[in-house]
């Protein structure tokens, strides 16, 4: 068991707010939202009392891209979304063997593009350098597919995710 590697806290630094726990431990639960570093490329499952759970997850390709029709930089956005769609798509090679596609919502109101799922060849994907592999969606594997899933379920179809680049280390705690 690893602990604290945020400083003890001071009047100056508050203790860290939130506290890992493992995959087997993780209960999806009603007002869970989701935290996205686009930086180092993990993924945090939040519970409202701060407890957590960081997953290896894929984003967008830092690069201008050419796909679906549209030319665009692949790197995934910084934006506050909604998670409001849950759809079953088609192409079994984008969207993995299930074709589960969480779809996001910018702001929580103007549909994208964007969305979570799974890939059909994970592993290759998930070796890509800084798993920076996908075309802008957020990817991830089966297990934490099923694991967001649930989440949406729980919370009615409707659950926050912040992405950003970067996440201040003071705020995670190790258990």
């Amino acid at each position: 068991m690893l602990t604290a590697i945020a400083p003890a806290p001071t009047a100056a630094s508050p203790a860290p707010m939130y506290k890992r726990v493992g995959f087997r431990s993780w209960e999806p639960a009603k007002g869970d939202s989701m935290l996205i570093d686009t930086k180092d490329n993990f993924g945090y499952l939040v519970h409202n009392d701060g407890t957590y759970y960081r997953f290896a997850l894929v984003t967008g390709q830092r690069k201008y891209v050419c796909y679906i029709g549209r030319c665009y930089n692949a790197a995934t956005p910084t934006w506050d979304w909604r998670a409001m769609s849950k759809e079953i798509k088609g192409d079994r090679v984008t969207f993995g063997p299930s074709g589960r596609f969480i779809r996001l919502f910018k702001d929580g109101e103007t549909n994208t593009a964007y969305g979570i799922h799974e890939y059909k060849y994970e592993d290759r994907i998930f070796e890509s350098p800084g798993r920076f592999g996908s075309m802008g969606c957020i990817v991830v594997r089966k297990p934490i597919m099923d694991m967001i899933e649930e989440m949406f379920d729980v919370n009615d179809g409707d659950f926050e995710v912040v992405s950003r680049y970067g996440l201040e280390s003071e705020m995670f705690v190790w258990m």
